[in-house]
């Protein structure tokens, strides 16, 4: 059975863009990718004195079970260098379950939905920017919760265009400036 899941990420050590890049890639391997978020960046949130984070939600249709999900996230993360020293500290990739479609799971390691995620605004604003419509397995819209935490600062910061994408418009630019060349050769020649 397919079911829709919303995967919240996070990371503030590293290459903060490059990580969430690719985990979002590994992600999309899990199932398929509904949607992807841009990235916002915040403040860490509890725990030690650290850097800021850069935040992003993915939406899934995944065919995987919850703990299996949960496993896959883990093994992303590993992947990514993720080390558990402390507590809400410093890492390089988090992957949060935040919902998984509209079930309640209470099991040992694994609360969806995500346990706080109604109390940061660093998790609901991309999550509703890739599942408008999410609502809580109680029926309450997730986007009811937002003005409760306008007031906590989250930047929005738009990724840069993948490097072959980048260099994909620098030559369709000089292809169209050498066509324009052309055709003005032509027309005036």
């Amino acid at each position: 059975m397919t079911v829709r899941a919303a995967i919240g990420l996070g990371s503030n050590l590293g290459s903060r863009e490059s990580n969430l890049t690719s985990a979002i890639a590994a992600l999309s391997e899990l199932g398929d990718l509904v949607a992807a978020s841009r990235f916002y960046e915040t403040a860490p949130v509890g725990g030690p004195d650290q850097g800021a984070y850069l935040n992003a939600a993915v939406a899934i249709e995944t065919n995987l079970a919850p703990r299996a999900l949960l496993d896959e996230c883990l093994r992303i993360e590993l992947e990514h260098g993720r080390k558990r020293r402390q507590r809400w500290g410093p890492r390089t990739l988090d992957l949060d379950i935040l919902l998984y479609g509209n079930n309640t799971i209470d099991e040992d390691g694994l609360k969806v939905p995500h346990p706080r995620m109604y109390e940061r605004r660093f998790v609901l604003e991309p999550l509703l920017a890739v599942w408008p419509g999410a609502t809580m397995p109680d029926g309450t819209a997730v986007a009811d919760f937002l003005p409760s935490v306008a007031d906590q600062e989250v930047r929005e910061i738009v990724p840069p265009a993948p490097r072959a994408l980048a260099v994909s418009a620098v030559a369709f630019t000089a292809l169209a400036a050498l066509g324009l060349w052309w055709l003005v050769d032509w027309l005036v020649g």
